[in-house]
């Protein structure tokens, strides 16, 4: 049984070089093997998507080069590989993060325009690749800040009680529990609810009792908890049930959280598609902290063997 790699994508671009120290520290919290793969475009008459993955002669790539010069002594780590195989980044990213844990990359690379937050290569991954995936975001975003807690490490993560993902909170508490952090688990519900009309011979719409919704949900979403809390004792956990957009709520907390966790999208019987949920997507553009993209099904810590 072997550990599988985090994987850091990197194209030469300060994002990704961003990026690349943070799957550094995630694989020695992990002890995993990192691999650096750099996706060069195939050439013409090359098939796209079809990735060549053999490790590059040495000076071959000027930014593998880069990389490793970043990356320095790389104390701690099983081992490090250096990848360059050729074809789309995007499809080629997604392929090799079947055979990862953790696949990190920057918001923005080389291409594309700079006012973007998300490149399309960084969406295309976050959608479509089997694995978490962690997307670094460019320094000095600025976000509304929440309530304050106490001082620390922290890791966010977005809870939907309607419809709760078991794959989230794994990583979530997972994750937490290889950084020591606090777990902010944010279950926002909507607030004032859409308006009932009443039934046929009512007088008027019924009532809705705003502190009982926020009991239900609190209630609900430590159920939701249980069972992590058990596999994870050490982690200590922050709930709070506010009322209102759950991805503002979410880019709030990311100030000076270490990492905030949303699920991707469930595959829907009349939409099979691959897509990245709404909140996710928000999250992904406007939070201060990276952002970790978990699609259902998958694990926190995944072997091969």
């Amino acid at each position: 049984m072997t550990t599988l790699p985090v994987v850091a994508a990197v194209d030469g671009s300060d994002d990704s070089l961003r990026a690349l120290e943070w799957a550094s520290a995630a694989a020695r919290l992990r002890v995993a093997p990192l691999h650096v793969a750099h996706v060069r475009q195939y050439g013409r008459g090359a098939r796209p998507g079809v990735p060549g993955a053999v490790p590059p002669e040495p000076g071959a790539d000027p930014v593998l080069d880069q990389a490793r010069a970043r990356l320095g002594d790389p104390a701690g780590l099983p081992a490090v590989e250096y990848l360059c195989p050729n074809g789309t980044p995007a499809a080629v990213l997604s392929q090799l993060g079947d055979t990862a844990q953790l696949m990190v990359l920057g918001s923005r690379g080389r291409g594309g325009f700079a006012s973007l937050l998300l490149g399309s290569t960084g969406q295309a991954v976050a959608r479509d690749t089997d694995c978490p995936v962690v997307v670094v975001p460019q320094p000095g975003r600025e976000v509304h800040q929440g309530p304050p807690l106490a001082p620390g490490p922290r890791v966010v993560v977005g809870l939907h009680v309607d419809s709760p993902a078991e794959a989230v909170l794994a990583f979530a508490f997972a994750e937490a529990d290889h950084r020591g952090a606090l777990l902010q688990v944010v279950a926002a519900y909507p607030w004032p609810p859409l308006p009932v009309w009443p039934a046929p011979g009512e007088l008027g719409a019924p009532v809705v009792d705003e502190e009982a919704v926020e009991e239900e949900i609190r209630t609900l979403s430590a159920s939701f908890l249980t069972g992590h809390r058990e596999r994870h004792p050490r982690v200590r956990v922050d709930l709070s049930t506010p009322p209102g957009d759950a991805a503002g709520h979410l880019v709030a907390a990311s100030a000076g959280a270490e990492l905030v966790v949303v699920g991707r999208h469930r595959r829907r019987l009349l939409a099979p598609a691959r897509m990245i949920g709404s909140v996710a997507r928000a999250v992904l553009l406007h939070a201060a902290s990276p952002v970790a993209v978990v699609p259902p099904g998958a694990e926190p810590s995944r072997t091969d063997g």
